[in-house]
């Protein structure tokens, strides 16, 4: 019941920036701070149910099949928190650094063999004693490989005993249990201290730094170089080259410094880099030069916005 009216309140929401907010430039942000915001509570009550852990990871790894990184730009938690940490450093007036190109792809690669090695992991640990298989399989047990591709889906606050407690309200954040449950008792504090630094210190320099090699963040968008997968992902960035001025702005915006949409010529955009925040069809000045489709069908589009809205 609470989450039939939170979700009535998060679309008139959503209903009311729609119609309501003027600044073009800033209206989709908008709407993804609400997604996210209702994509947090939401989580918070999946994680009060008994749900099967390894149903809720296939369900986010098959929608990246049809949906590309939508997870990722719209619904994670960590990635909002990694936004909110933007919006103080553009509060303070800190700007931000890229990463050299070589790098990032290389931070992008590395998150495929993370995954790999997570998803490994439970087999390789049952040849070494068959009877660590349970626990393997089912997240329980001292070694919870799995777990590792939820973390970042912990909200800050969770319902169950956290790491911080204040006034009965239990405080977390993502990777805290897995850190503390293979550094042991002695170390558990200080690492899991240094890992809240790191994280929040990455967002401050480098936008969304975390989601460049995030395991779980990683794109089955890939397939659609193969034979009878061109369809993947059904949700894609489609851009027309010949209303593009080369202006840079899609490369500049991007927070995970997605080269592609500026870089190709025109058509879909297959990269698996990109995690569909769409802050380029938001900043693009130039008419239907990027367009959001499933399939076929345009759902969004750029507007010019350097020239007064005939409709708004």
């Amino acid at each position: 019941m609470k989450l039939t009216v939170f979700a009535g309140l998060a679309i008139a929401g959503m209903l009311a920036i729609a119609i309501w907010k003027k600044n073009r430039t800033a209206r989709i942000t908008y709407l993804r701070f609400l997604v996210q915001i209702t994509s947090l509570v939401t989580i918070f009550y999946l994680f009060t149910y008994p749900l099967w852990l390894l149903l809720m990871l296939s369900i986010i790894l098959t929608m990246t099949l049809f949906l590309g990184r939508f997870f990722c730009g719209w619904l994670c938690p960590l990635a909002f928190y990694q936004d909110l940490v933007t919006l103080v450093r553009k509060a303070t007036k800190i700007r931000h650094r890229n990463l050299p190109r070589s790098l990032n792809l290389a931070l992008h690669r590395l998150r495929y063999l993370l995954l790999v090695f997570f998803l490994a992991l439970p087999f390789l640990l049952t040849s070494i004693d068959p009877g660590l298989y349970p626990q393997a399989l089912f997240f329980v047990g001292p070694f919870k490989p799995l777990h590792v591709l939820l973390s970042p889906l912990i909200p800050l606050i969770v319902p169950w005993k956290g790491q911080l407690i204040i006034n009965e309200i239990n405080f977390s954040y993502p990777y805290l249990q897995e850190i503390a449950d293979y550094s042991g008792e002695t170390y558990a504090t200080v690492n899991a201290l240094i890992f809240v630094i790191l994280t929040v210190l990455g967002a401050l320099i480098f936008r969304r730094f975390w989601c460049r090699f995030c395991p779980t963040g990683s794109s089955l968008a890939i397939v659609n170089r193969f034979r009878g997968f061109k369809w993947a992902p059904v949700l894609h960035i489609n851009k027309d080259e010949e209303k593009c001025t080369k202006c840079g702005i899609c490369k500049r915006v991007c927070p995970v410094q997605v080269a592609e949409i500026y870089d190709q010529k025109g058509g879909k955009i297959a990269t698996s880099m990109c995690m569909l925040c769409l802050r380029c069809v938001e900043m693009c000045p130039e008419q239907s030069c990027l367009n959001v489709k499933i399939g076929r069908k345009t759902i969004l589009k750029s507007r010019n916005w350097l020239e007064p809205s005939t409709s708004d």
